[in-house]
């Protein structure tokens, strides 16, 4: 299995709101499919997406300081896209795909990029963000 997926994987139901939300997310943020694709069988370390490296990786769609993209990876956690790598000391500066953000990423698959958001996904992922409940 190329991408790493197990053929024991269950495919998860959520419901629609979560997945419409998390895709919004992701559609409005400043990251290009190629890092969610990469995501989906390694992680990936901050440093690897924030600066010149995340834009030289196809990462991200400009340059991106290290605290504006911790932001946005940490906004993709909450929305149930993302979860942080884990390893024998705690908690590491890379991140990995969740199974939402898996089925997101597979939706998409083959695709140049996120497809457009409208100014009413734009309005709506930021009163998300704005009124997040604090982590």
């Amino acid at each position: 299995m190329a991408s790493g997926e197990s053929p024991n994987l269950i495919s998860l139901q959520y419901p629609t709101h979560t997945e419409k939300r998390a895709e919004i997310a992701l559609c409005c943020s400043p990251f290009n499919l190629n890092l969610f694709v990469t995501m989906s069988y390694q992680s990936v370390r901050l440093k690897s997406i924030a600066s010149d490296a995340g834009f030289k990786n196809a990462y991200t769609v400009s340059l991106l300081s290290e605290l504006a993209a911790e932001n946005y990876l940490l906004w993709l956690i909450q929305v149930g896209v993302l979860r942080r790598e884990v390893d024998g000391q705690g908690i590491t500066d890379s991140f990995r795909l969740t199974p939402l953000g898996h089925q997101l990423v597979k939706k998409y698959a083959g695709k140049e990029n996120w497809p457009q958001p409208t100014i009413s996904d734009r309005l709506d992922n930021l009163i998300n963000r704005w009124f997040r409940l604090p982590v």
